[in-house]
């Protein structure tokens, strides 16, 4: 009689579950309240192809707007300079964009998302490509003993609200569909080995809206997800409020809200106070404002991938990386099978990125590995749909946004450093 029993019951419990991933299957917001509480879902394939997508949005982004970079500050690139779009643009394995997160992903592929913040800062220490500003100044930092966080902090490093986290944070929501506190977290992690403040949340802000691409085609909303995921006293969700207000007042002119965000996080020197280049320099590569320009591409380019990187693009400054960002959110929410071929065609399996071991294809395979783990460890389950297909059921959480911080006004040091062991670990690559 008790085995009977048992058996209705493992019955009744097969049934319940499949029941909850067939609603998942057809409901984008899975609606339920079974185990997990409020839940989304997406199949593994449909992850894996949007997840492609991403990596190859911000491939077409950097290779197309590449030789505009910096040669517009505080001007918007006029039209007829935009460069044309050329399928063998695709391939950008030397671009700090792209090769700066790989580091992230092989020391998370090989310790997994418990690994140490001072592991992570011995492995970004160990890289042999070239960087610049705050990461340049990080690794340097690193390199000399000065452990994370104190390697990002601004009494070490005057970059520390530059764009550079924010480049390279794309990997925290492409391993996080729908999971916004693992890019948050995966920020204090990676971020905090070359950022602060400002420039820390600038990476936050891009991963959320990775996360949220997975389930979203409104850009508006994708934004508002991104903005939820940093504090909102910052400079930095100021100026994205701002951009979000102007779009609504000026829905179809671009460039007029381009001229708002100019003269208040350009021109006026209280959001530049702790700008690399002064706080009048022309040139500016301050998180805050090029996290704009990301926004003004997915703004009004109304889901269109030629006009939301051309925008963001054009609006000058570090025209590469921004389009990069853009490009990557959007091509997540689109799909790679349904991307033009234009931006696929060329893509060339084999091209290794830059002092990395990873190919696009072994990319990809990184990637299915750590959202797994990621998935796993916010809660979620993994299934199968009335279809047969893997499905990962995905905890609806609120974002819980690191603490505020300004890079001006900066909070006390760690005192970290490296221990001897530690320094032993660092091989400076010969150049």
């Amino acid at each position: 009689m008790a085995k009977g029993l048992l058996t209705i019951l493992i019955a009744i419990a097969v049934v319940l579950s499949l029941a909850f991933l067939v609603g998942c299957q057809y409901d984008e917001q899975c609606g339920f309240r079974i185990g997990l509480g409020a839940a989304r879902c997406i199949t593994v394939e449909d992850y894996v192809d949007k997840m492609k997508a991403g990596w190859v949005g911000q491939m077409a982004g950097v290779g197309w707007g590449a030789p505009t970079e910096f040669k517009f500050k505080g001007e918007i690139i006029p039209e007829d300079k935009m460069p044309e779009w050329k399928p063998e643009l695709i391939n950008q394995f030397r671009q700090d964009d792209i090769y700066v997160e790989m580091t992230f992903m092989r020391t998370l592929e090989l310790y997994g998302f418990d690994c140490s913040i001072r592991q992570a800062g011995i492995d970004f220490a160990n890289s042999g490509y070239r960087l610049w500003h705050a990461n340049r100044n990080g690794r340097d930092n690193l390199r000399k003993g000065i452990a994370p966080p104190d390697s990002g902090h601004p009494e070490f490093n005057k970059h520390a609200d530059d764009i550079d986290y924010q480049i390279e944070a794309d990997y925290a929501g492409l391993i996080a569909p729908g999971l916004p506190n693992v890019a948050i977290k995966l920020g204090e992690k990676f971020g905090r080995l070359m950022n602060y403040g400002d420039g820390l949340y600038g990476g936050q802000f891009v991963g959320g809206m990775y996360a949220e691409a997975f389930f979203k085609d409104d850009m508006v909303k994708i934004v508002e997800a991104g903005l939820k995921c940093i504090p909102k006293d910052s400079q930095y969700a100021e100026c994205i409020r701002d951009v979000l207000m102007w779009y609504k007042q000026n829905p179809d002119d671009w460039e007029k809200t381009w001229q708002l965000i100019n003269e208040k996080y350009h021109l006026n020197t209280a959001y530049r106070r702790f700008s690399c280049s002064g706080p009048k320099g022309e040139f500016n590569i301050d998180a805050k404002i090029n996290g704009a320009y990301i926004v003004m591409g997915l703004l009004y380019g109304k889901g269109d991938p030629d006009e939301t990187i051309i925008i963001s693009t054009r609006c000058g400054q570090d025209s590469d990386c921004n389009p990069s960002s853009a490009g990557g959110i959007l091509f997540t929410t689109i799909g790679f099978e349904n991307l033009p071929d234009k931006f696929k065609s060329a893509l060339n399996p084999e091209g290794k990125f830059s002092h990395t071991p990873y190919n696009f294809p072994t990319l990809v395979e990184v990637s299915k590995k750590l959202v797994r783990q990621a998935v796993k460890r916010a809660g979620g389950q993994m299934g199968k749909n009335a279809e047969g297909k893997e499905v990962f059921v995905i905890p609806v959480r609120k974002p819980k946004p690191s603490k505020l911080e300004q890079c001006w006004e900066a909070g006390p040091i760690a005192n970290s450093k490296f221990t001897e062991e530690e320094m032993a670990q660092i091989k400076v690559p010969e150049k």
